[in-house]
């Protein structure tokens, strides 16, 4: 099941991804979400959980910043209206909310970035802005309305703000009011302007960009690593360079092969890209066990009724063909998978939750039992309680 109602993944893909905005009435009928406003705050109020609120008027300035953790009392001092309460990577730390990810299967799991869950009473926003990501804007409880306007690049002017990148200039192009269930795409540059018309949360789930120089300075840093004293710059066969102070276009084809073998290797390309984007963003969200398990632990775990295995909500995991095999990339580390295991590590990469029996059949092949238990013991997956609450 997508979001994607009506549109079909197929039209979605060639006419809005990365493209043109796709507004879709009801992609979850009548959505109201695993948490409450209250439990957003109170998620607000934990250490290690990024959340901001910002104040669009009464502050110290327009849109005024602060961050969190929260106390109960600073709630309670706020305003009634014009204020919004954003938490990132609610997906992180709710495993109810990490379900909602899997509606996005129609696109690559390791672009996901996060979902941030806002809240606002009427009248908050967070000005107008645009963005560097692709973002699917989900209304649950409540309405808000979106202006939409002119397409933006980084030349575009921008207010005099310490903390935020609020436009100077909005050109507005569309106007939506989102109902509980509605969802807004905005691929990026699109400039957008979001203000609650009566309490609600807004899940903003974002995709991961990287930019241009983010992938050559890693990619080279990681080339770089592999090299030695012995790999430098050699012009072997020169002809006469009559002039000695000319670097001639021969030198610059001999640097720019030096570069380009190095840096084209497929299988080097992808290790790196792999790993990169499947750093966990907040490490200390992975949960390993607190003692070492072993095979029969594993087994015992799966044998409760309604076990099954699922992926850290703070767990990223990608894989990259190889041969008969794969190579899997699990929170950053390469792990090669031979054919044995190579078709449980792309099923352990399409789905966040694996059925206690799907599992348990796989323990009995050595060499996928093998894999689980690493990933188990290293956090990146674990086995759940079927009695425990997973909000």
């Amino acid at each position: 099941m997508t979001v994607l109602g009506g549109l079909g993944v197929a039209r979605f893909l060639a006419d809005h991804w990365q493209r043109e905005p796709a507004l879709i009435r009801q992609a979850v009928p009548g959505f109201a979400g695993p948490l409450s406003p209250e439990e957003l705050a109170g998620l607000a109020c934990e250490d290690g959980v990024e959340s901001r609120l910002v104040l669009a008027e009464g502050g110290t300035v327009p849109f005024e910043v602060r961050d969190g953790p929260f106390r109960e009392a600073d709630f309670e001092a706020l305003p009634e209206t014009g204020w919004t309460l954003l938490v990132q990577s609610v997906d992180r730390w709710v495993p109810a909310v990490a379900d909602l990810l899997d509606r996005f299967n129609f696109l690559p799991g390791w672009r996901l970035d996060d979902i941030m869950i806002s809240y606002a009473p009427a009248g908050g926003g967070v000005g107008p802005h645009y963005d560097q990501y692709d973002v699917f804007l989900l209304q649950a409880r409540g309405a808000r309305r979106w202006r939409l306007g002119q397409r933006c690049t980084v030349d575009s002017p921008l207010r005099d703000h310490p903390s935020l990148r609020l436009l100077a200039a909005f050109d507005e192009t569309e106007d939506h009011v989102l109902q509980p269930g509605d969802m807004l795409y905005l691929p990026p540059g699109i400039a957008h302007d979001g203000v609650a018309l009566a309490p609600g949360l807004t899940y903003s789930i974002g995709f991961r960009a990287p930019s241009a120089s983010e992938i050559l300075t890693g990619l080279a840093d990681t080339v770089a690593a592999g090299l030695t004293e012995d790999d430098r710059y050699r012009d072997a066969r020169m002809a006469d360079p009559g002039d000695a102070g000319e670097i001639s276009a021969s030198t610059v084809q001999v640097l720019r092969a030096l570069v380009q073998d190095r840096m084209a290797d497929p299988r080097v390309v992808a290790t790196w890209f792999g790993s990169h984007m499947t750093e966990p963003r907040e490490p200390e969200t992975a949960r390993p066990p607190e003692t070492c398990l072993d095979l029969d632990d594993l087994r015992g775990a799966l044998a409760v009724a309604g076990s099954e295995l699922r992926r850290n909500e703070g767990s990223r995991l990608a894989f990259f063909e190889d041969g008969p095999g794969v190579v899997l990339f699990a929170d950053g580390v390469p792990i090669d998978c031979d054919a044995a295991t190579a078709a449980a590590a792309r099923e352990l990469c399409r789905r966040r939750r694996i059925p206690g029996a799907t599992v348990t059949d796989w323990l009995a092949r050595p060499a996928i039992a093998t894999l689980l238990l690493r990933l188990v013991n290293d956090g990146t997956v674990y086995v759940t309680d079927p009695d425990s609450d997973p909000a």
